[in-house]
């Protein structure tokens, strides 16, 4: 288990700095949303320590649907506002919550989960969906996770078709 104190350390940013360099990689090799989609999930869940989830919800006919991740099986669908990952959405801002079980509306999709955070997938002026990550532990995130995961994501901006990714086809 990592501590708090470690994990905002120098170690913390040297595992962020290797996760954006390694994210660049694969996702400047691909133009496929889903398989980039699905490596960045995979890439966050390896690399980070101490999560039970990491994966994306993307925007569909106005609620969030799964998208590829990593961890145990999630819920399909969250409306808009409800939830960590809808109400990220709705307010289009990053949602760190240091104990779910204090946050009203909470979606326990793994009862395990005890803190987590939401970045809101932002691009032209839209909404495209949210990166959802979880861990069993209280106070798990911090405001240098909020920085590095919104630099994932704005990562993520330059090489994904956020229109076809949420197309609803």
């Amino acid at each position: 288990m990592c501590t708090k104190e470690r994990w905002q350390g120098p170690e913390a940013e040297f595992l962020y700095e290797h996760l954006l360099t390694e994210a660049e990689a694969l996702l400047s090799a691909e133009t496929d949303w889903l398989a980039n989609l699905a490596n960045a999930s995979a890439l966050v869940y390896s690399t980070l320590p101490d999560l039970n989830w990491a994966g994306f919800y993307l925007h569909k006919g106005g609620e969030l649907v799964l998208g590829p991740f990593q961890g145990k099986p999630a819920c399909v669908r969250i409306a808009w506002g409800r939830g960590v990952c809808g109400t990220a959405a709705e307010r289009q801002e990053t949602v760190i919550v240091p104990d779910v079980h204090q946050f009203p509306g909470h979606i326990a999709c793994d009862p395990a989960s005890r803190s987590e955070i939401v970045v809101p997938i932002l691009q032209g002026g839209n909404v495209w969906g949210v990166l959802d990550i979880d861990s069993p532990y209280e106070n798990r995130f911090s405001p240098l996770d909020q920085q590095y995961l919104e630099r994932l994501v704005e990562l993520l901006n330059k090489y994904i078709d956020w229109q076809a990714a949420c197309s609803s086809r």
